[in-house]
């Protein structure tokens, strides 16, 4: 059956269409804003995975370049692996998703989202995730809850719903929110010092909007929805074994979760599992699997019991207390700048290199090409956390934390203007018990400053926590790796003093976050992130004032954009034998800018000179260093600036009389001349003897004033004999 529901959103409209395409698949959606269409599609596998613990989802978004009207490039002509701009939105999919199916659900999700039109001008990220849950809510898959997702920025001075890239390039706030009509389950922002109440004002201007999302969804399945089938099975362990679990697993419990160190309670924890799995399941007839999930059920129970009841929590800290943090900068003596940032058992080393904008990295997407100058990269060694893995490229973790990161930090990077170079940040994890995406960016901070980079502002972190049981609600500070698990919540905020720069919140109650909870999280992280803020300024509380020795140099200059064409040369073969003969990397804009990058200054001096020499305009009146190329009956012919040349007649070589020009200079000697005139077709003319000390002093011919016309006496009064 098709069907179409349709609203209007700002200047464009926001529709959803099903069952005209892919109807094989047990949901899908076309969703389409202004000319950007998503194809959005859900299919679970008919028997359950034998994987316990979580819901075994896989979500997966790609651009199709055609959408665009483009051919992919590559041997190939074929879209290869995801992009990171893919794979962050596959990620934006499935966080708000994972929560909201029943417990226990274990038949395998794939949902594939397709852009198969893009007009340039709206993300199609939000119609993803919007096409993700209304693919679910079609489907027969049990997903109980509609999910809006939508954009918010400032348009005008004023809040608005999806705006187009235009718009959100001069928005001080880019906030994507997705939420059933319960409260908020994902935030991802980036932001340019926006105060916490402004930032709340835009979430609860969302909130709003997401009810329309929502209504449409709704709407739409009630015409062409397939009922929820009931053949979907959900693994639970029978109630008797967690009983029989609990029993025997709460007393050690309590004494586990007094305050240790992660090693010394995983250490514990692995013992007291092997002996109730010794006792339940080896001498019982229960399947291991479900004695597993059972006691990771009491696990999670007692847990949160424990930070409810005793107001502390495992490590025995308040709920606004940080953990010890210790930061040092220069920790590498070769590096252009490093920041070693450890809060607790999570320790972060950012390295920060500096670069030319040859390094700048080119990105490739439907809306165009463009080229990034900051970059941060984010690594999660398996013996951060003790483990042995393979080591292979970064997954999806990865790249969403260095994004994360990077959003932090990149409104604090000077333009280009100010600071012409390209800028690398890496973040190795060391060690990691929680929150090492906000260790990254105090530690980025600390690098970058650390390198001499002149950022606005210096930018922290801290990860927030929620432990909430009925009317009982804990928010905790800087949450460690156990209270992320066993919480509620990952409400990630970072900023300077002036503002926040990023917000990333997952939200894992099926009910999400309402406003008023959000505001109050929001406030209690401020007096966090500016503790931190305090403790990083005692290692360094400003940038440093001169770039590192091992930093190559960059000098901006202005020429003639006309006499670009001088400095590069046909075929490139001035600007390349420039480079050769300094070994400075140099770059040329289109509009005259030219960067000349090295890390020995005489030679990059040199450089300046060379390409100031090339585009020089010869001046009358001025002294040159000329050299003899051409000799001819009538003078010299000399060149004064590369390519450029001027006559001295014979003339003008020397204060004495010459008779031929060979009798005063030869091919290849140097002298001074001075411009004496430039001509009406360019020609310029040189004079040698004027440049002489002792010479006379005598007007260029150019400036020579015209001769007073003397009065002449009448014709009569030379008559004879008068």
């Amino acid at each position: 059956m098709t069907a179409k529901v349709s609203t209007q959103f700002g200047a464009s409209t926001l529709s959803l269409e099903t069952g005209s395409w892919a109807r094989q698949a047990d949901g899908s959606v076309v969703v389409q804003q202004g000319g950007t269409v998503v194809l959005v599609t859900s299919v679970a596998s008919e028997t359950p995975s034998t994987k316990s613990g979580f819901v075994p989802l896989t979500c997966d978004y790609r651009e199709k370049t055609y959408a665009a009207g483009k051919i992919p490039g590559g041997f190939f002509k074929r879209e290869g692996r995801p992009t990171e701009k893919e794979i962050l939105t596959a990620r934006l999919m499935d966080r708000p998703i994972r929560p909201l199916f029943p417990k226990g659900f274990q038949h395998e999700l794939q949902i594939m989202a397709s852009v198969l039109s893009s007009d340039g001008a709206y993300d199609p990220d939000v119609l993803a995730v919007l096409g993700a849950s209304c693919a679910l809510r079609l489907s027969s898959i049990p997903f109980p809850d509609a999910l809006g997702a939508l954009r918010v920025g400032v348009v005008d001075k004023q809040f608005a719903v999806n705006p187009t890239y235009q718009q959100l390039a001069e928005s001080p706030i880019d906030l994507v929110l997705a939420g059933t009509r319960h409260g908020i389950l994902t935030i991802e922002a980036g932001l340019c010092e926006v105060p916490e109440q402004q930032l709340a004002d835009a979430i609860a201007f969302g909130a709003q909007q997401l009810k329309t999302m929502i209504a449409m969804q709704e709407e739409l399945a009630q015409k062409a929805g397939k009922p929820k089938a009931d053949s979907w099975q959900i693994r639970m362990p029978p109630p008797e074994v967690v009983e029989r679990v609990r029993s025997l697993a709460v007393p050690e419990l309590s004494r586990i979760n007094e305050p240790k160190k992660k090693a010394a309670r995983h250490e514990a924890m692995a013992k007291l599992s092997a002996t109730i799995l010794q006792e339940v399941a080896v001498n019982g007839t229960v399947a291991p699997e479900d004695v597993t999930l059972a006691f990771e059920a009491v696990d999670r129970e007692e847990a949160r019991r424990a930070i409810l009841d005793r107001k502390t929590r495992m490590d025995g800290r308040g709920y606004t207390d940080l953990r010890d943090i210790v930061c040092e900068v220069g920790v590498l003596p070769r590096t252009h700048g490093s920041g070693l940032f450890t809060r607790g058992e999570t320790q972060s080393l950012a390295v920060t290199t500096l670069g030319t904008s040859d390094d700048e990295q080119l990105v490739e997407a439907l809306e165009g090409e463009s080229y990034k100058r900051f970059m941060l990269h984010y690594n999660f060694p398996p013996f951060s956390v003790g483990e042995v893995r393979p080591v292979r490229g970064p997954g999806r973790r990865e790249i969403g934390h260095g994004a994360l990161a990077e959003r932090a930090l990149s409104p604090m990077i000077p333009a280009k203007e100010e600071f012409p170079y390209t800028v690398r940040v890496v973040s190795d994890i060391l060690e990691s018990n929680g929150s090492s995406s906000m260790a990254t960016v105090c530690a980025g901070t600390l690098s970058l400053m650390d390198a001499g980079v002149p950022v606005k502002a210096a930018v922290s972190g801290v990860a927030m926590g929620l432990v909430k049981d009925g009317g009982r609600v804990a928010i905790l500070t800087d949450i460690s790796g156990l209270e992320d698990h066993v919480g509620d919540m990952d409400f990630k905020v970072a900023g300077t003093r002036k503002g926040t720069t990023a917000l990333q919140v997952d939200v894992k109650l099926t009910d999400g976050l309402d406003v008023e909870l959000i505001t109050q999280i929001l406030a209690q992280a401020h007096p966090a992130r500016m503790r931190v803020l305090d403790l990083m300024s005692t290692a360094l509380d400003r940038p440093r004032a001169q770039l590192s020795a091992y930093a190559p140099r960059i000098t901006l200059i202005k020429i003639n954009p006309e006499k670009i064409r001088d400095v590069i040369g046909p075929g490139g073969r001035t600007i390349r034998k420039i480079i050769e003969e300094t070994g400075a990397t140099i770059d040329v804009e289109d509009d005259g800018s030219v960067s000349i990058a090295s890390s020995d200054a005489a030679k990059s001096a040199r450089a300046q000179e060379i390409i100031r020499t090339l585009t020089e305009d010869v001046e009358v009146g001025k002294i040159y260093q000329a050299k003899v190329k051409r000799l001819m009956n009538f003078g010299a012919f000399c060149e004064i600036l590369p390519g450029k040349e001027g006559l001295v007649h014979v003339s003008e070589l020397d204060t004495k009389y010459v008779n031929k020009v060979e009798d005063v200079v030869k091919i290849g000697d140097e002298f001074p001349v001075k411009v004496i005139e430039i001509d009406e077709q360019g020609r310029v003319n040189l004079s040698r003897k004027r440049a002489m000390p002792s010479a006379p002093s005598e007007p260029d011919r150019a400036e020579r004033p015209e001769r007073p016309e003397r009065p002449r006496p009448h014709r009569s009064e030379h008559k004879t004999g008068q």
